[in-house]
C-alpha cells in the first residue's frame, strides 16, 4: 500500500492500481490528489476536508458522514460500526463527532476511516478504534487540540506507524516543533513516527 501526503488533511492511498483519496479539501490544491481516484472518503463537512465544488465534477463513489451529504456533496452516508468496499480497500468506521472547537460552534459529525485494517485517519477527532492500527495519521495541529492529547492519543492507540495530519496551520518554525515533538515520541515507543511533506510517500509493507 503507497500512502502519499496532500496539502493540509488529504491522503492518497494506492493498492494493486487502485486509487484510495481521503479528505480532499480546500486547502489540497495539488491536482495530482485527485488524478485518476477511484473511490474518495470524507471524515466530516469542514472546508479544510472536503471542496463541495471540486467533487461536483467527480464521477466517482464517495462514502462520508451525513452531515457532507447535507452539504450538497453526492455519496453514501455512513456511520460508526459501518464496513464496505472502496475501490477494492476495506473500510470500517469508527467514531461519531467532531472535537469540541469554539465553544459558540455546534460539535457536527465526524466518521473515522479503518483501511484495510491497518490505516486509520480519525478526521477531527482523537477517536480511538476498537481494533488494532499499523498506521494513524494523527493531526498535530487543529484550535481544538492541545499537544498533550496529541501525545496521550499516541500513547493509547500504540501504532507502529504515526505520520502528520492536520498541519497546514502550522509556519515552519511550528513545523520543526511537530517534527520535533513527534521525534520524542517516536523514540519512545520505538515506532516510526513523522511528518510527512506533502507531495511525499511512504510504502507500507
Amino acid at each position: 500500500m503507497k500512502l502519499t501526503k496532500y496539502g493540509h488533511a488529504c491522503w492518497r492511498v494506492e493498492k494493486d492500481g487502485k486509487v484510495l483519496v481521503i479528505d480532499p479539501g480546500v486547502f489540497t490544491p495539488e491536482p495530482e490528489a485527485l488524478a485518476g481516484a477511484d473511490a474518495v472518503l470524507i471524515t466530516h463537512a469542514h472546508f479544510d476536508h472536503v471542496d463541495v465544488d471540486r467533487l461536483s465534477g467527480l464521477d466517482i463513489p464517495i462514502w462520508t458522514c451525513a452531515g457532507v451529504i447535507d452539504e450538497g456533496v453526492k455519496g453514501q452516508a455512513v456511520r460508526h460500526g459501518d464496513t464496505f468496499e472502496a475501490a477494492g480497500f476495506g473500510v470500517r468506521v469508527f467514531g461519531e463527532w467532531h472535537a469540541a472547537n469554539h465553544p459558540d460552534q455546534p460539535v457536527i459529525d465526524n466518521v473515522g476511516f479503518l483501511v484495510d485494517d491497518e490505516l486509520f485517519y480519525p478526521g477531527d477527532a482523537l477517536t480511538v478504534p476498537d481494533a488494532s492500527v499499523g498506521t494513524l495519521l494523527v493531526p498535530t495541529g487543529a484550535p481544538w487540540m492541545k499537544l498533550a492529547e496529541m501525545v496521550e492519543y499516541l500513547r493509547t492507540v500504540r501504532p507502529a506507524r504515526a505520520y502528520s495530519t492536520h498541519d497546514a496551520l502550522y509556519s515552519e518554525a511550528g513545523l520543526g516543533l511537530v517534527d520535533r515533538w513527534l521525534q520524542l515520541e517516536a523514540d519512545k515507543q520505538g515506532a516510526d513516527m513523522r511528518r510527512i511533506k506533502p507531495g511525499e510517500s511512504v510504502t507500507l509493507s
